[in-house]
């Protein structure tokens, strides 16, 4: 019962951020989520092989693929499409989990409204925050695995560091993970 609350809750968290966001008027979408510019190859989180040795409930993000993994027991893993860091905002290393928030309001760093003098100093969580749905804060550090508003940047390198999901998707994620589970972010 609880998947099916969490699978009709994210149904209509997309329905209502698809219907907010105009950006995608006119496009031709995949059958899983909106995507700009037309059909996206990204047809939705899967469960894999994975035969790699991390324990079950490490996440790794494999930039250079876009892709995240939730590992699971007997060499398998649950494959998630995500939005990387563009170009000078690519990191790679080890985490843990501090944190998890549902509809996380959003405090833009100093260095980010220095290049994007437009920025609030401070959004309130919501459809149109663009953390969305969920977020799960990485140690210390200043990035995040957060869901996005803006489908079409699933597979592409656009943030300023942060992992983005589908918010779907990052609501899945979000169920699975505890707080202290390790992350690996691969190059």
């Amino acid at each position: 019962m609880p998947r099916l609350l969490t699978l009709i809750t994210a149904l209509a968290i997309g329905a209502f951020v698809f219907a907010a966001d105009t950006s995608f008027a006119g496009t031709r979408f995949s059958s899983v989520e909106p995507f700009g510019g037309g059909y996206s190859s990204y047809r939705g989180k899967r469960e894999v092989d994975f035969s790699e040795n991390y324990r079950a409930g490490t996440i790794i993000i494999k930039t250079s693929e876009r892709k995240l993994y939730f590992v699971l027991s007997g060499n398998r893993a649950i494959q998630y499409g995500i939005g990387v860091g563009r170009d000078g905002f690519r990191w790679s290393g080890r985490s843990r989990v501090s944190r998890k928030a549902e509809w996380p309001g959003w405090t833009p760093p100093a260095s980010m409204r220095r290049r994007q003098p437009g920025l609030p100093a401070y959004m309130p969580g919501g459809p149109n925050n663009p953390l969305g749905a969920r977020a799960l804060y990485l140690g210390s550090s200043l990035y995040r695995i957060h869901g996005t508003n803006q489908a079409g940047s699933i597979g592409l390198a656009v943030s300023s560091g942060c992992i983005r999901m589908l918010n779907s998707e990052v609501i899945d994620l979000y169920n699975r993970v505890r707080v202290g589970a390790r992350v690996v972010v691969l190059p």
